[in-house]
């Protein structure tokens, strides 16, 4: 292991950990965590990636049926079984925390990271709605707030070529501080043409896709799990800055990739970037990942392990391939003027490794989380 200079409960406690949350991460790795891996654990145990307050509420809900072919949290979005072949695949999400301080961009990237979660499916988006709430009418803040968040959902959609068929719009001031701001994407897709968030088959490559890696969003995942008040502008990370145009690109490269018959598993980089896609995708396939950091296609100089690894920059997807079929995907990937980057490779060992400069930075197990 690199050395780094190692934590305390105050470093825990900077990172929206407890206490006795920083004891259990300890007694997980078996030692104090550098602050690469406490700030791991700081996103993964955020209510907004593990929903750990909330997954008690959340299991009261019906999750199955006989027409869905994903249960609830099985996937990346719901599969419902429409018959005659075809599946609709949807998903809602909020963005409500980023956009109260950056209504534009925060809307924007919502509508982006919601139908990511569609076409990492296999399916093609074909709708969009979203449902908001906003404080009183009258105040100047909710009217910048409206107005940039109307413009973040319509930009992006209008850019990526989807519509948005419906919504919904109350005023309350119990919003006057928070408001909420869910989208909603819904995609077809045919029997037999979707992918499975999942990662296995030792030696297989783990690739990259999608746009370079930047340091907007990082620990943004932990941000969204803190209550709103006047001094959040001061926590507010790097805000994720969307490129529906870049996304469009992604979604067609995606689609095509998936026909040929090379992928093992997909899943899109949204809150928490890479650590969030290596760690959930290797838990399902009962796996691991060996991360090379310093193969992460970058847009900003000198980033640390963290950064790249907590970054939420948007349009990019993770995918683990078939060994031997590597040219196939890239010759897709570069069709479409996308990056392309092996970063790993899958292993046997339930653990996420990460390496940069030729030494390990960060080793934390792939499925300890909650």
């Amino acid at each position: 292991m690199e050395t780094q200079e190692l934590t305390t409960v105050e470093t825990a406690k900077d990172l929206g950990l407890l206490p006795a949350e920083y004891d259990r991460i300890i007694e997980i790795l078996g030692r104090v965590p550098n602050f690469t891996e406490l700030s791991i654990f700081s996103v993964m145990w955020s209510e907004h990636c593990s929903y750990k307050n909330s997954i008690t509420w959340l299991k009261t809900l019906p999750k199955d049926s006989p027409r869905m072919l994903a249960k609830a949290g099985e996937e990346n979005a719901g599969l419902v079984d429409l018959g005659d072949g075809i599946g609709c695949a949807f998903k809602i999400e909020s963005h409500n925390h980023p956009s109260a301080l950056e209504p534009y961009r925060g809307a924007a990237t919502g509508v982006g990271g919601i139908n990511r979660d569609i076409f990492t499916m296999g399916a093609r988006p074909i709708a969009q709605l979203n449902s908001l709430r906003f404080g009183d009418i009258n105040l100047d803040k909710t009217k910048w707030l409206i107005k940039g968040v109307v413009k973040g959902i319509s930009h992006y959609g209008n850019a990526f070529g989807i519509p948005t068929v419906g919504g919904e719009l109350f005023f309350d001031d119990c919003y006057n501080i928070n408001p909420l701001v869910n989208a909603f994407s819904a995609g077809i897709v045919k029997a037999g043409e979707t992918v499975s968030a999942t990662s296995y088959g030792v030696g297989n490559p783990v690739y990259i896709v999608g746009s370079a890696t930047g340091k907007d969003g990082i620990h943004g995942a932990a941000f969204a799990s803190k209550n709103i008040t006047e001094d959040s502008v001061n926590d507010l990370p790097a805000v994720q800055v969307g490129d529906p145009f870049q996304e469009k690109l992604l979604l067609e490269a995606t689609l095509e990739v998936i026909k040929t018959g090379a992928v093992v598993g997909m899943q899109d980089m949204g809150a928490a970037g890479i650590i969030c896609s290596n760690s959930e995708m290797s838990a399902k396939g009962e796996h691991g990942m060996r991360i090379n950091l310093d193969a992460v296609p970058t847009r900003q100089e000198n980033m640390k392990p963290f950064e790249i690894l907590l970054s939420e920059s948007q349009e990019r997807m993770l995918i683990v391939v078939h060994k031997g079929r590597e040219k196939e995907v890239e010759a897709v990937f570069d069709k479409w003027d996308l990056n392309c980057a092996i970063i790993g490779e899958v292993t046997d060992t339930k653990r996420t490794e990460y390496y940069a400069g030729g030494k390990l930075v960060a080793d934390v197990p792939a499925d300890d989380w909650y």
